[in-house]
């Protein structure tokens, strides 16, 4: 039995771990608990400040030394103060895989436990969501509005969908149908989607996933 910690950026991903990936793996033998971050002592939810996040991976990751600590955090709009942020080498490159592959590497460096698996989404959570644009259709009242994001995923895969303000996931989502709402709609459609089809079309997503399967 393995027992896994998962830091999360807000409600959305605390819903897709409780209702899909925890049932997932439930009977592998592989128990995951989310915890949203804390931004401050009254507020949950958003990675503002990695000053305020470090603190709590750490104490996560020291308090059950037995269990794994990971985390589920958005690449895109990451803090400036995010480790290998500001790394020339980062910042030179374009692949979003890479980039997320080399902050996590900075991450568990500045973490420094043995039980902590780093783990950033690319770019964002909505990517996930355009692995399958049909569970979409459930929810819009005209699927003629789905035409711009069939028309993204007919060209680009899930975690190749860029990260500017105007083009990333989500904003993509919005523009194509303005009553999408992150925490209602989010964890439902990727329910539909299912696990399995993420990991064959994200492998970043998957890489993470093997990684928690490979622990005892």
């Amino acid at each position: 039995m393995s027992r896994v910690y998962v830091l999360v950026e807000g409600q959305t991903e605390e819903a897709f771990v409780n209702e899909l990936v925890m049932p997932y793996y439930a009977r592998q033998g592989v128990y995951f608990t989310p915890i949203i971050v804390s931004t401050s002592p009254h507020h949950r939810g958003g990675v503002v400040s990695y000053a305020k996040i470090k603190p709590q991976i750490e104490r996560l990751c020291k308090q059950d030394p037995g269990a794994h600590v990971t985390t589920l955090f958005d690449l895109y709009a990451l803090p400036g103060n995010f480790p290998g942020k500001d790394d020339p080498a980062y910042q030179g490159m374009l692949n979003g895989q890479h980039k997320a592959a080399f902050l996590e590497m900075a991450l568990a460096q500045d973490i420094g436990q043995r039980n902590f698996i780093p783990n950033l989404l690319v770019h964002e959570f909505e990517a996930l969501l355009f692995v399958r644009i049909e569970s979409f259709e459930a929810w819009t009242d005209d699927d003629r509005n789905l035409v711009p994001l069939r028309e993204v995923r007919a060209r680009v895969a899930p975690e190749d969908i860029n990260d500017c303000p105007q083009t990333a996931p989500s904003k993509r989502i919005l523009a194509a149908w303005p009553g999408y709402q992150k925490t209602a709609h989010g964890p439902l459609i990727a329910c539909d989607i299912g696990l399995d089809a993420m990991r064959a079309a994200c492998p970043h997503f998957d890489g993470w996933l093997r990684k928690i399967e490979t622990l005892e």
